[in-house]
């Protein structure tokens, strides 16, 4: 054989056994843009993490590490200080700098038209004033404790590439110029995000050369790439079809508690509510939510257990808080309200309804956890105790905005958040637009002594006293029964043999956390 041919025989084979790192994930939920800053949903945010960074970043379990930052530190009870971190460049071999971080805040607020804002993160901040190449300090119009949570959701891009672009441009990819750990290659609406690794990343380098995420909403064609091996690995794993993966020894299965709390909002706001009844059908003309017996009927007739069990198929835990253990601020010492329907029948005799009333659930039908049948479990429940319910669910764009608006008066939420303060402001809270307190609650709850404990943990710098807060804040909310805590979710993933991945508490689908095994 000649030297030559041998020679490119031994390249071949050599290339052929150490090809290229690719790996394809199902996503369960449409990526809608990709510029960073038009859409606060989590679909987007969890795809743009792979191009951009954050000045502060959160790990799997949901702690704040370094970022972008590499410290941050309270100079006084309204000054922060970020020491960025030094030599990181974007993708196209540029130095990420202090201008880039500044653009990258004010940005948010120039976005028109957003339908999901991100300047709830950025509205705390008063002025920033450059100390010197890496130094900068954030100055708060008011004291408040998860400045650096915020800004773990705002993405620094390049001014130079982004001043003057247009959503279509970060979505064409000629403006997406990031410091993340992959760089942009393709984006088809609809269909799939490709990118490759970015060789420039400051961080550890990606395992993947290149990365596909087809966008597979259905339940049945998520799953069915998986087995026809046109995928690596999904999300959100269909319910139905959990066991069978877990048993077919051609993948592996991996799972957490995550973040989200699924619960119950009562409209407690009005003095009728339009979904209760008695038995003749005729609205009764008193609100028996606004009564903190009923509420509490409500809870104790709910079996969380059996919920969990068979209506979940194991897929969650019972809650007692707003926010899933581990969780900053997580109220450890409250316990899941007790199964009792004797106790609730109770209860509704001593406000006055031995007899009951008719009820209507309502809930989203696509958004949770067989949220359908977590409904018609919990009807079943109220049922026995006299609370004669039937349920009605809708798709969650349709669901969301008849909540907001009133029309119900018991919804099925869920909510996810790495604090409770932050949970609690937003589900809690008295509603107020001047501050944006309460811009989830839409059950009319007020408590001005619950409000003033979450608002003075939220101005609480130092992070063990803001925690304690926390606690105090939730306990009195959840013994005032302003929701109905239900489960927390426990999410999956399913990937090829082979293949290893850790978990996130916020459910977010990062490839860089894929490895091999």
């Amino acid at each position: 054989m000649r030297p030559h041919r041998f020679l490119f025989l031994l390249l071949l084979f050599t290339c052929a056994g150490t090809g290229a790192a690719d790996l394809s994930i199902g996503l369960a939920a449409d990526v809608s843009s990709l510029d960073p800053h038009y859409l606060n949903v989590a679909s987007n945010n969890a795809v743009a993490s792979h191009f951009f960074d954050t000045l502060v970043e959160v790990d799997a379990d949901g702690h704040l590490i370094p970022g972008l930052a590499e410290s941050w530190r309270t100079i006084n009870p309204t000054t922060w200080e970020f020491k960025l971190r030094r030599g990181v460049k974007f993708s196209d071999g540029s130095d990420l700098t202090l201008d880039d971080v500044l653009f990258s805040l004010d940005r948010p607020a120039a976005i028109v038209n957003s339908p999901g804002p991100f300047t709830s993160f950025t509205k705390p901040i008063k002025s920033k004033r450059v100390i010197d190449a890496d130094t900068l300090q954030i100055v708060t119009a008011q004291p408040y404790g998860p400045l650096p949570l915020n800004l773990a959701s705002v993405f620094i891009v390049s001014r130079r590439a982004a001043a003057s672009a247009t959503s279509e441009d970060f979505n064409s990819g000629k403006a997406i110029v990031g410091s993340g750990p992959y760089r942009f290659v393709a984006f088809r609406r609809g269909e799939s995000i490709e990118m490759a690794r970015n060789e420039h990343y400051w961080g550890t380098k990606p395992a993947w050369d290149k990365v596909t995420f087809r966008i597979q909403t259905n339940d049945a064609t998520r799953l069915a790439s998986l087995l026809a091996g046109q995928t690596d690995a999904i999300e959100a794993v269909p319910v139905a079809d959990l066991q069978r993966l877990k048993h077919d020894a051609r993948f592996r299965i991996e799972q957490r508690v995550s973040w989200r709390t699924l619960f119950l909002q009562l409209d407690q706001g009005r003095g009728v509510t339009p979904d209760i009844s008695d038995s003749h059908g005729k609205p009764l003309t008193r609100n028996p939510l606004q009564d903190k017996r009923v509420r509490l009927a409500m809870a104790k007739a709910i079996n969380r257990n059996a919920l969990v069990e068979h209506t979940l198929e194991g897929l969650g835990i019972p809650a007692a808080d707003l926010v899933a253990p581990g969780i900053f601020g997580h109220a450890d010492a409250l316990q899941p309200t007790a199964y009792d329907p004797e106790g609730a029948k109770r209860l509704l005799a001593e406000a006055g309804y031995a007899g009951g009333f008719d009820l209507v659930l309502h809930g989203p039908n696509n958004r949770y956890i067989n949220d359908g049948q977590v409904l018609q479990t919990i009807a079943q429940f109220y049922s026995r105790i006299g609370i004669r319910s039937r349920v009605v669910t809708l798709p969650l764009a349709v669901y969301f905005g008849k909540l907001r608006a009133g029309a119900y008066s018991v919804g099925l939420l869920g909510w996810g958040s790495l604090a409770s303060d932050l949970a609690l402001r937003n589900i809690v809270c008295t509603p107020d637009t001047n501050t944006g307190a309460g811009t989830w609650n839409w059950s009319g709850y007020s408590n001005r002594d619950v409000d003033a404990t979450i608002n003075q943990a939220l101005a609480e710098t130092d992070q063990g006293k803001r925690a304690k807060l926390d606690v105090e804040a939730a306990t009195r909310a959840i013994n005032d029964v302003a929701i109905i805590p239900l489960h927390h979710q426990i999410v999956s993933w399913a990937m090829k043999k082979g293949l290893r991945y850790t978990p996130r508490v916020d459910e977010f689908t990062f490839a860089q956390q894929f490895r091999k095994e």
